[in-house]
């Protein structure tokens, strides 16, 4: 359809002629009224807007065992993954004041193992019987999982013993 076509086409709809894709060949237009055009863009613009980064927190204690440790790392690289900030929380209780040194090995531990997933926005402090550290995630092209996959594959030997014992 010709311009001037559509434009009058357009006015007599009591409508407008807007562009809605300059850059194809022939460029596309539309015959709608602009200001609820507008609108609609602009509520697609805010429903694209991230709703900012969630902080999760995770909760440790200095005497933790390795299996409840993985288990509380994985569910970290899971919050980093989708993007959400990590505020990691030590708790001494007792007599653990008296062995600081322990938590500050452990956070350093956490800190280690989550490397390939995130940087340390905030050092470990201490603040009473706490210890806290906060990381963010890095960009999402150097992200590297360490801890899921072995979950993955530990999940699917326990189905084989499963299947096996059945069998039996």
């Amino acid at each position: 359809m010709k311009l001037s076509d559509a434009l009058r086409k357009a006015q007599s709809l009591g409508l407008d002629l807007v562009e809605v894709a300059p850059t194809a060949n022939p460029p596309v237009c539309k015959i709608v009224d602009f200001g609820k055009f507008r609108y609609d863009i602009s509520k697609q613009e805010k429903d694209k807007k991230p709703s900012g980064t969630k902080l999760k927190e995770i909760k440790f204690r200095v005497n933790i065992d390795d299996h409840d440790y993985l288990t509380k790392i994985r569910h970290g690289e899971g919050f980093l993954d989708k993007g959400n900030k990590v505020r990691v929380q030590l708790q001494f209780r007792g007599r653990e004041m008296a062995h600081q040194e322990f938590g500050m090995q452990l956070m350093e531990k956490v800190r280690d193992d989550l490397a390939g997933m995130s940087q340390v926005e905030m050092e470990p402090k201490i603040a009473g019987r706490n210890v806290t550290m906060t990381l963010s995630p890095l960009p999402a092209a150097r992200r590297k999982r360490r801890f899921s996959v072995a979950a993955d594959d530990a999940e699917e030997s326990v189905a084989e013993k499963s299947a096996a014992n059945a069998g039996d």
